[in-house]
């Protein structure tokens, strides 16, 4: 009886000590388990956050280099325009110079004669503003008389400041030798020579 007895505590201790073990052991698996689940998730978490940070590095030196390049641009176009207008206001000055002196009569009468000197032109009409008719009609109708130029008529209009127009043949031809035509077209003709010098510097 003892001897069973002893058998019954012998076997209640093997099994007891196995479903510990089997128990211990599958707790452990489970914490394992988990403790890869935790370092995975981990891991994932640790790379999407280096991702995002990597992306918006990127971007943020992308924007900054973007930025970099407008602003060489936007520097670029400002210094252009800067040239552009003090060459327009270079070129206004001489133009109102030469329209202002002595020469401007002179300049008058020769555009005359190579008009006058056109079998199209049958008559031909200078056209000023009423400040210049009035103190340069003298002058311009003297030398024109002292060339035997006929049929030439002066005539004043306000609707531009300085310079002249020249119509031929009633009004059926205008060309305009105003201050600011010729200005735009000595600043058209200049400019692109300017923004090349520009660039080539």
């Amino acid at each position: 009886m003892e001897i069973q007895l002893q058998e019954l505590i012998d076997q209640i201790k093997k099994d007891g000590v196995e479903a510990a073990e089997t128990e211990a052991e599958a707790i452990i698996n489970e914490a394992k388990d988990k403790a890869q689940k935790i370092v995975a998730e981990a891991k994932a978490e640790a790379d999407k956050i280096l991702s995002t940070a990597k992306a918006e590095n990127e971007r943020m030196v992308k924007s900054s280099e973007d930025a970099i390049r407008q602003a060489g641009r936007n520097l670029l176009i400002y210094f252009r325009e800067s040239v552009t207008r003090e060459l327009n206001l270079i070129i206004g000055e001489n133009v109102n110079e030469v329209y202002s002196s002595e020469v401007f009569a002179q300049l008058i009468v020769k555009v005359v004669e190579g008009w006058a000197g056109n079998s199209d032109a049958e008559d031909i009409t200078v056209i000023l503003n009423s400040n210049d008719l009035n103190s340069l009609e003298k002058a311009v109708l003297s030398a024109l008389k002292e060339r035997m130029l006929k049929g030439i008529t002066l005539k004043a209009n306000d609707n531009f400041d300085g310079g002249f127009r020249i119509a031929l043949n009633n009004g059926g031809a205008y060309y305009d030798y105003s201050a600011e035509a010729v200005v735009d077209m000595l600043s058209n003709y200049l400019s692109p020579k300017v923004t090349k010098l520009l660039k080539e510097a």
